[in-house]
């Protein structure tokens, strides 16, 4: 007689850390209340049908595997509405100097779309939770969802896909929520040891397990939240995936998170996020850049900040940084090495060999780009070179995992060799 299938236990079968400490922070500003009983597995009651969340919840479920995900039993009474949610995109419009070439011409449909889009009871918890107890995350949900609205719309998107694009933008960082602060984006451009990075990387699919199996959002939604880190080259996360294997609403949201990434200093604009964009060819699809980059046009030319001689040496330096990274992974992939470390050691070649091609195909280590505007795009280009080498030693030391001490040393000898960029 054949055994009886396997169930798979839901990854939201007992309360996440993280998110519940944000829930339970949020719940000291807002009204949240249990909408059901929350029952453990053997049916102990654990919380009544709407008493208001407090911190006895969490002692309460400590170590409890739950009937019922705890998200879907929550819901914050006077948290972010469509109302709420529209007021903060409006406010976004009109301030937000950065974002402006792209969102005021289309104000009027974002602000009308808006208004139209459906927020799940459980989004609705998380983006709550986020606006309380992690305003940077809430702020950057909303921000993906105007430009990711306005780039479709620019784009000559219909009323049914800009809500698609701006849905995919509010929802596509609702996996942070699951991992320690401390570990999030915000954090990406320190230094992360393998263990955080690996926290850091999870949390796209966290977002696609969330959006899939407790909302009823569309497929494609779940799909361009997994993607959202993923690029056309391969040299994404999570999964690596390359060219047609990434949605058309992933790619689109692929750049609005890279085009606010590259938005890390209060004085970059449109043009600093163009740079990021088309610093490495063949990353992003360029349909969706095109838009953002035909935005930035609307801004004010990058002024040069540094005189000629200083863009010359600070460009002969960053030649020499990539040719030494060249050499090291070449120099350290000689000999047996176990398939953890050549793995590693490959896509770090991969990815460094990407630069290359970036720094080459820019034209800016010519010696007349050490002049007149291009001098101000050779320092976005080496800003931007130099954030990704910090990546890579993130990237390689994640694909690596747990080596013996003597390969970890040979790739702690690499990722010494990335400079962590320049001072100042």
């Amino acid at each position: 007689m054949p055994s009886a299938p396997t169930r798979s236990v839901s990854p939201f079968a007992s309360a996440n850390p993280h998110a519940l400490a944000a829930i339970l922070e949020a719940s000291e500003t807002r009204r949240i209340i249990a909408v059901t009983d929350i029952f453990d597995l053997a049916g102990t009651k654990l919380w009544a049908r709407n008493q208001p969340v407090s911190a006895e919840l969490q002692r309460k479920l400590l170590d409890r595997k739950l009937r019922e995900p705890l998200e879907a039993c929550l819901l914050a009474e006077d948290g972010v509405t469509i109302a709420s949610l529209t007021s903060a995109l409006a406010a976004l419009i009109e301030s937000d100097g950065r974002l402006a070439p792209l969102l005021r011409p289309q104000a009027a449909r974002l602000l009308r779309e808006a208004a139209h889009l459906y927020l799940h009871p459980v989004a609705q918890l998380l983006l709550s939770a986020a606006q309380a107890a992690r305003p940077a995350v809430f702020e950057h949900a909303v921000a993906a969802m105007a430009l990711a609205g306005a780039l479709m719309a620019r784009h000559g998107g219909q009323a049914p896909e800009i809500r698609l694009a701006m849905l995919a933008g509010l929802l596509h960082d609702l996996g942070e929520m699951y991992v320690a602060p401390e570990f999030g984006e915000a954090e990406a451009d320190r230094e992360l040891d393998a263990l955080s990075y690996r926290q850091l990387v999870v949390h796209p699919h966290v977002g696609l397990l969330l959006v899939a199996q407790l909302t009823n959002y569309p497929g494609a939604v779940a799909r361009a939240v997994v993607e959202h880190h993923e690029r056309l080259d391969g040299s994404g996360y999570p999964h690596r995936l390359a060219g047609d294997r990434i949605s058309v609403l992933g790619r689109l949201v692929a750049v609005v998170e890279a085009a606010l990434a590259a938005l890390r200093s209060p004085h970059d604009g449109l043009p600093r996020a163009s740079v990021a964009l088309r610093a490495v060819p063949g990353e992003f699809d360029l349909a969706w850049v095109g838009h953002l980059t035909s935005a930035a046009r609307a801004e004010p030319a990058l002024l040069p900040v540094l005189d000629p001689a200083d863009i010359r040496a600070r460009r002969a330096a960053l030649g020499e940084v990539l040719q030494a990274a060249e050499d090291n992974v070449a120099l350290l992939a000689v000999g047996e090495r176990s398939p953890a470390l050549r793995g590693a050691l490959e896509l770090a070649s991969f990815l460094v060999a990407r630069l290359r091609i970036g720094w080459n195909e820019s034209g800016l280590w010519h010696a007349q780009a050490a002049t007149g505007a291009d001098a101000a795009e050779v320092e976005a280009v080496e800003d931007e070179l130099y954030f990704r080498l910090r990546g890579i030693a993130r990237a390689v030391t994640m694909r690596a995992g747990e080596l013996p001490a003597g390969e970890a040393g040979v790739l702690a000898a690499l990722c010494e060799s990335l400079p962590m960029g320049r001072m100042g």
